[in-house]
């Protein structure tokens, strides 16, 4: 009895270890995606992001995806950074400039690839560790749409987060590039979205035109910031699709999704050995002209000809 006990006690530890070593093989690619805020251009980026790598036999088969959001609060990205470096991710998609900030400070081991974020080196994004996509909008070619979509007009607003490095940037390349074109900008900061309604009154008062940047406080409030712009006649040129898609006259834009779709791409070439080190910062590769024609219409804006033939 206590031969059959030992051999049947053999047989059991032989089938633990089989399996045990099975479940080893079948282990699921971990990937971490951390998120400051939870608006349509970076919710799009996640989605092409995803789409990407299961076009490419990287799905949810076999890449478990764990999401998380830190609802604007840099603290929170904090912690979601070190919960993944806790969990040991195969990789991680870090959407928006704080979200990567946290990530690179958290770890220079798992790969981190970004994107929406406008200038990595002028806020500090570099490692051996980190690749990814800039979404830095083409602002001559916006420039040049406002020029001719509004030859009129001198001072443009621009609203944004004076708390988000990232937007700072933004402003001052497009500072030099408006004045370069012979026009005024008039900026007004605000540090949550508490104060968007209140500063956009002021602004509103004082320019003939309104820019949105791709700042994440300016993208989650668009609704309300279209809603007053377009009470006040105030036409809004957008710094991107989704901001467009909630009620801007006119940009010449990046799409997220795509951008988030190219991101993934690279996530791929790591997965399949690549390394991050050996990968530069991608830019967008391609830009779309559109323009509200029944926004324009109800402003009393005309669409120049060869504008109309873009679209």
């Amino acid at each position: 009895m206590c031969l059959k006990k030992i051999v049947r006690g053999l047989i059991i530890s032989s089938l633990i270890l089989l399996n045990f070593g099975c479940g080893k093989s079948e282990e699921k690619i971990e990937i971490g995606i951390t998120q400051i805020v939870e608006h349509p251009a970076l919710d799009s980026a996640v989605i092409g992001f995803k789409e990407a790598l299961k076009e490419n036999g990287f799905d949810e088969t076999k890449v478990n995806f764990e999401i998380q959001n830190a609802q604007g609060d840099f603290g929170t990205a904090q912690t979601i950074a070190q919960g993944f470096v806790q969990s040991k991710k195969d990789l991680v998609l870090a959407v928006s400039t704080p979200s990567s900030q946290a990530m690179l400070n958290a770890t220079n081991e798992i790969p981190i690839l970004i994107t929406a974020v406008t200038d990595p080196k002028a806020v500090g994004l570099v490692g051996k560790n980190l690749s990814g996509t800039t979404d830095m909008p083409p602002m001559e070619k916006q420039v040049e749409l406002i020029k001719k979509l509004l030859p009129n007009a001198k001072k443009v607003g621009f609203l944004y987060n004076t708390s988000e490095e990232n937007s700072r940037v933004f402003l001052e390349k497009f500072r030099k590039i408006v004045e370069a074109n012979g026009l005024e900008i008039v900026e007004k900061g605000v540090t949550n979205v508490n104060e968007v309604g209140q500063a956009l009154d002021i602004l509103l008062e004082d320019v003939d035109l309104l820019y949105t940047p791709s700042d994440n406080t300016v993208t989650s409030s668009i609704s309300l910031i279209s809603e007053k712009a377009k009470a006040k006649k105030v036409p809004m040129i957008t710094s991107d699709d989704a901001q467009f898609s909630a009620g801007g006259l006119a940009t010449e834009s990046i799409d997220f999704k795509k951008l988030g779709f190219q991101t993934g791409l690279m996530a791929v070439r790591i997965l399949n050995g690549e390394k991050v080190s050996d990968m530069p910062i991608e830019s967008p590769k391609d830009t779309k002209l559109m323009i509200n024609q029944e926004l324009a219409k109800e402003f009393g804006i005309e669409i120049p000809k060869d504008l109309l033939e873009k679209l």
